[in-house]
């Protein structure tokens, strides 16, 4: 059976379980009327708090502590209003949906939760989490791609069978998952929020790990949208930086906000573009002119006679 689509809403996914057929009455037994079957599975409990674990599935690492607090405070007033999804597991519950209320329980130390029992799998598990916290949208793009990348890992499923699964297109998965080849400085920046995805997007256009690594402190440092972005991914890729890593790192590494005051007071004496390049108490300036009158006006700032 196909897993229902995401626009389903995951109450469609956790609600569906099998009909329980009734034993047919003991032949001396009485005629009575049937009795409906109920599916206990169904059936809200409660339950201690500490019999509850978190799931390794959960495709979430981060948690914010001021949106716990604000749950907290919410759950202190109204009470947990949807029961906590989980699994039996070694005597214990583990969630399948329903961390942030568990966790928000913790703070508040309640003794006992509202819970709905599911028998689901590990792919099950790690399928319903995603499609939780996507619909929600509470993963951050690393977590999102790291999920994606543990259902095709772990239990061999197709980006295009991923995407099926969370609703997602398989444009959608690839690129997620591409975030992962960066390097792990780049992608705490993006886990933070310094870089976003657009930011990655345009750095994966960089072949060598230390060069995006840098490329991706450059746009942090000088606040490059990610226009600009391209832009100086576009030049480090032109055959004139083809040279070495070396020489491509050292022309993306950030001039201090010094130098950069300085290049710019140059820029406005000479009326053109000025590059200054400096590092421990050597470097080099570059002026740049395009026209003859253009070099003849840097010449008389300089006081030098061409002739």
């Amino acid at each position: 059976m196909s897993k229902p689509a995401l626009g389903r809403g995951l109450g469609a996914l956790l609600s569906g379980s099998p009909p329980i057929t009734n034993p047919a009455p003991a032949a001396a037994a009485p005629v009575a009327a049937p009795t409906p079957a109920t599916d206990t599975r169904d059936r809200v409990q409660r339950v201690p708090l500490d019999r509850i674990r978190a799931s390794a599935m959960q495709p979430r690492k981060e948690f914010s502590a001021d949106a716990l607090r604000e749950l907290a405070d919410s759950i202190r007033e109204q009470g947990i209003v949807q029961p906590l999804i989980v699994r039996e597991r070694n005597g214990f519950f583990e969630l399948i949906a329903g961390e942030r209320r568990w966790r928000a329980a913790q703070l508040l130390n309640l003794t006992e939760v509202p819970i709905i029992t599911r028998e689901a799998d590990d792919r099950s598990v790690l399928e319903l989490a995603l499609i939780e916290n996507l619909q929600r949208e509470n993963l951050n793009p690393l977590e999102e791609a790291l999920g994606y990348s543990q259902l095709a890992e772990q239990f061999q499923l197709t980006q295009e069978q991923i995407a099926t699964k969370v609703g997602k297109s398989r444009a959608a998965v690839a690129n997620a998952t591409r975030l992962l080849k960066l390097p792990a400085q780049v992608q705490t920046f993006i886990r933070e929020g310094r870089l976003s995805v657009g930011h990655a997007k345009v750095i994966l256009g960089l072949a060598d790990g230390q060069i995006q690594s840098l490329a991706a402190e450059r746009i942090i440092k000088d606040g490059l949208n990610v226009r600009q972005a391209e832009g100086l991914i576009t030049k480090l890729q032109t055959p004139g930086h083809k040279s070495t890593g070396a020489a491509k790192a050292r022309a993306i590494v950030p001039i201090n906000s010094n130098i950069g005051r300085l290049e710019e007071k140059l820029r406005e004496k000479f009326g053109t573009k000025v590059h200054l390049k400096y590092a421990q108490g050597k470097g080099a300036v570059e002026i740049s002119f395009f026209s003859d009158d253009q070099l003849q006006h840097v010449l008389e700032i300089l006081d030098i006679n061409a002739d």
